[in-house]
């Protein structure tokens, strides 16, 4: 018996599910909406732009197209080489594909695929059990097919293959990150088959394209809990293949932490990134994705620069240095987009740049933080917060009182300052007009001296600064 919480799917899908019963073909919908309805979770059929549908059908793509032809207000077919066809039906996106079976050659990037008739054999090339049901739409009343007792794997909470692991993973080796994901996400263990695989073939991800495995893994560091997926990969030697530097972190003493190994350390860090509505209401928005990619980053340099050491000297800048260039080089490699790599690697370079400033902030202090800071101040004051992982109650509360009055300190100057437009008191046409120079090197110096003087001791009015600038410039000409 079909539960009540899939009518308000069946009844979007039925005008759908009508057009193809009468063209004689099958249909099914698919994949994690059925899932998500068999575990309660959320409500599929709420808003369009939060869920697609995804069908199969025993219908060719020209079937396909046929079929939805008067129904679909667009249809697109870009993957009709897998055999999907993709349509907007009353402003909900739907991917209709043909059942298919699909692998990998040894060395390919790209799958084999082949159609077929039989929804089982469909089923059985699905990543995980729990993904290879499907709600039969085409027969007289709804029937949930499950060959490969995908419900009851639910229930029991534990992350199978349809077929034998080695086979799954053959076929897709994507497939082992996306355990990592569902490890994650939905609290299912992983079978020891399923483990023991993905140790033997966790080489077998160099075939899949670096885009694919970014996209996998942006999709893991998002979950609401993604730390049982990061340590899944650190344990299987996935990282190995993709993010080696997170298994060199492990058992890298942190001497600030003594508590937690450095990776245990930033799992933490991660986790303690929650989204923005988890937020205070007086908090500001912020890059959830972007924080978690940096949590994961932050303390990346530590197993290079083991003479760290809280408070020496300029330890702080040399850990922020090499980190921030393994970041940028790991999530180069990973075809990150340059905003994004851009972005993280600032924030891994500034994210100790709070605890350089231990005797106060001064108007200066922070005018020097929101300048450094720049558009990604609400991301860098998340990534310090997050940053405590300390079980000294103490010291926590110390950290967030600290972290509290700079964000009031900040707030008190932007009001008077305009912090966030921080800019020299008199700009370079003003400075070439008032000096009598042209463009050139000591414009730029001037430049500086002017931004310092704004930052130590923020706006002094037209006259001082001429006065200050005129000073400056009879120096340069000694």
């Amino acid at each position: 018996m079909i539960p009540d919480r899939f009518a308000p799917v069946l009844d979007e899908l039925a005008p759908v599910a009508a057009r193809f019963a009468e063209a004689g073909h099958q249909l099914h919908l698919v994949g994690g909406t059925v899932r998500d309805l068999l575990m309660g979770r959320g409500d599929p059929a709420g808003d369009p732009a939060h869920v697609d549908f995804d069908l199969s059908t025993d219908a060719r793509p020209d079937d396909i197209r046929a079929v939805l032809a008067g129904t679909a207000d667009a249809v697109w077919d870009q993957g009709e080489r897998f055999g999907t066809v993709g349509a907007r039906i009353a402003g909900r996106q739907y991917e209709i594909t043909t059942y298919r079976s699909e692998a990998y050659t040894d060395d390919s990037r790209k799958p084999h695929v082949a159609f077929c008739d039989d929804v089982t054999v469909d089923l059985s090339r699905r990543d995980f059990t729990v993904n290879a049901m499907a709600l039969e739409l085409t027969g007289d009343t709804p029937q949930l097919v499950d060959p490969y007792d995908g419900a009851i794997d639910l229930a029991r909470g534990v992350l199978r293959t349809p077929l034998g692991p080695e086979v799954s993973f053959s076929d897709d080796p994507l497939r082992m990150l996306r355990a990592a994901r569902f490890v994650a996400a939905l609290g299912l263990e992983p079978e020891p088959g399923l483990v023991d695989a993905v140790r033997a073939m966790a080489q077998r991800l160099e075939i899949v394209s670096a885009e694919r495995i970014r996209d996998e893994f942006d999709k893991l560091i998002c979950v609401d809990h993604p730390g049982p997926g990061l340590w899944f990969i650190v344990e299987t030697g996935l990282a190995d293949v993709f993010l080696p530097e997170l298994p060199h972190m492990r058992l890298e003493n942190d001497p600030i932490h003594r508590h937690k190994d450095v990776l245990t350390h930033t799992i933490a860090v991660v986790e303690n990134v929650r989204p923005a509505h988890e937020q205070p209401d007086d908090r500001p928005p912020f890059d959830f994705r972007l924080v978690r990619l940096a949590a994961l980053f932050h303390d990346v340099g530590k197993p290079r620069t083991r003479g760290y050491q809280k408070g020496k000297g300029t330890t702080f800048h040399h850990h922020d240095v090499v980190g921030a260039k393994m970041t940028r080089k790991r999530m180069t490699a990973m075809r990150y987009s340059n905003s994004d790599t851009e972005a993280v690697t600032e924030l891994v370079a500034l994210h100790l740049r709070f605890h350089t400033y231990r005797l106060g902030w001064t108007d200066a202090a922070v005018r020097r933080y929101v300048r450094d800071a720049g558009d990604l101040l609400d991301e860098l004051n998340v990534l310090t917060r997050c940053d405590c992982t300390t079980r000294n109650e103490k010291k926590a509360r110390t950290l967030s009182r600290r972290m509290d009055e700079l964000e009031e300190r900040i707030t008190e100057l932007s009001a008077a300052e305009e912090l966030a437009a921080m800019r020299p008191e008199m700009d370079g046409a003003a400075v070439m007009a008032h000096l009598g120079l042209i463009p050139g090197p000591v414009v730029g110096r001037a430049l500086a001296y002017l931004l310092d003087i704004r930052l130590e001791e923020g706006l002094l009015g037209d006259d001082e600064i001429r006065a200050r600038l005129d000073e400056w410039y009879a120096g340069q000409q000694v």
